[in-house]
């Protein structure tokens, strides 16, 4: 995104400081990245990271309104909501742009995707404290946003999590913790604020309160950071001694019904510059004439799972529950990063925390020279995978 920072980061860059900094990742950590690390983070201009921040402004006007919290109940599929949802927006808010050519010489975001779901929270802390370690940073750039420098981060994290509770009554639920890629990150939340990881089958309820085991000891759980997916628990049948839908005396942080309030659900309501056009496949009575600029996306699943990027009217035509999916006009990503081998494209996912404000905090950034951002579609790359966006500030 500037050229004299980007010229001198490739001229300075070596394999030898690459696999330095993966190797301090992972020992610093106490576990290995699951994820490919990009080699690079991007440089964000003042001009981009000031448009960033108007898309992501101009979305949240629109979620932010008792319109779209009607809209959005129609999100959340049948028997599958749960009790007690009192706040009226998400604790964790993520918005992902693709970065694009404006036609004029610069570079505009286009929303891609959206959650009420929470994203790697630690790990950026722990990619940005190890990058520094090992590659030099231009005088003046942080990942941090809304004035927040780390330690001032950390302390918002940590009270966004625990609240008034004490850090053993908090805990981090997920799917066997252990054996998913995002590990990493369950372990740095840790470390920064003391909540651990449980297995929701490790879950005990007694009543209507839950516990977890720790040293012999049945420890009450008050507060839960949801980690939890909504398709994989589905997907993988997983049998737990409490389920999402019961009245339980625990407090959700980032309640589950937040997964499906702001979700792909959401991109056919948004409007404006930054949003590319985008359908309920229900709602067509007829398809567009350049369907080949158009993807589809289901909309209950994660991680790129089910998107299909060469859409046919016999595609979509063989769609059964087509309430379930969305046409979206596809992303032309700009040719934005210059590597060893030709340009990454690159995408940015704003992170907020929402308690009683919006509060834009932090950033990842995932390259790509794939036809699309996934894994399986940058195998035996490089200048690809996971990084942050650097912003003056």
């Amino acid at each position: 995104m500037i050229e004299d920072i980007r010229k001198k980061y490739n001229k300075d860059f070596t394999e030898a400081k690459y696999n330095a900094f993966i190797d301090d990742m992972n020992n610093s950590a106490g576990v290995n990245v699951d994820f490919r690390i990009c080699e690079t983070p991007l440089f964000l201009s003042k001009e981009l990271t000031a448009e960033l921040t108007t898309a992501c402004c101009n979305l949240i006007e629109q979620l932010d309104t008792p319109e779209y919290r009607k809209f959005a109940l129609g999100s959340v599929p049948k028997g599958l909501s749960a009790p007690n949802r009192t706040e009226e927006h998400p604790v964790f808010l993520q918005i992902d742009f693709a970065i694009c050519s404006d036609g004029a010489g610069g570079f505009i975001p286009q929303l891609i995707e959206l959650q009420g779901f929470p994203s790697l929270y630690g790990f950026q802390v722990h990619y940005d404290d190890v990058f520094r370690r090992h590659f030099e940073l231009p005088e003046g750039f942080s990942p941090y946003y809304s004035g927040f420098e780390r330690g001032s981060y950390v302390k918002l994290l940590k009270e966004t999590l625990l609240g008034d509770s004490d850090p053993e009554n908090v805990i981090l639920l997920e799917i066997e913790p252990d054996k998913q890629k995002t590990l990493i990150d369950f372990t740095v939340t840790e470390k920064l604020t003391g909540v651990k990881p449980v297995c929701i089958t490790d879950v005990i309820k007694r009543g209507k309160k839950l516990f977890y085991e720790s040293g012999g000891k049945e420890i009450p759980i008050q507060r839960i950071y949801n980690r939890v997916i909504f398709d994989e628990l589905i997907r993988k049948d997983v049998k737990a001694d409490f389920s999402f839908q019961e009245e339980l005396d625990v407090h959700w942080v980032g309640h589950p019904d937040w997964f499906f309030l702001i979700s792909k659900y959401s991109l056919p309501r948004l409007t404006g510059k930054y949003v590319p056009e985008c359908h309920f496949l229900s709602d067509l009575t007829e398809y567009p004439a350049d369907l080949e600029n158009f993807v589809l996306k289901p909309l209950f699943s994660f991680a790129g799972l089910g998107v299909e990027v060469d859409v046919t009217k016999e595609t979509l035509d063989a769609k059964k529950e087509r309430e379930n999916y969305i046409l979206q006009r596809k992303i032309e990503y700009a040719p934005l990063v210059k590597t060893p081998d030709g340009f990454s494209k690159c995408e940015i996912r704003m992170m907020f925390l929402w308690n009683d404000k919006p509060v834009l905090v932090n950033n990842l950034t995932r390259f790509s020279k794939g036809k699309m951002m996934g894994v399986d579609f940058n195998k035996n790359k490089t200048w690809v995978g996971s990084a942050t966006a650097y912003h003056p500030v």
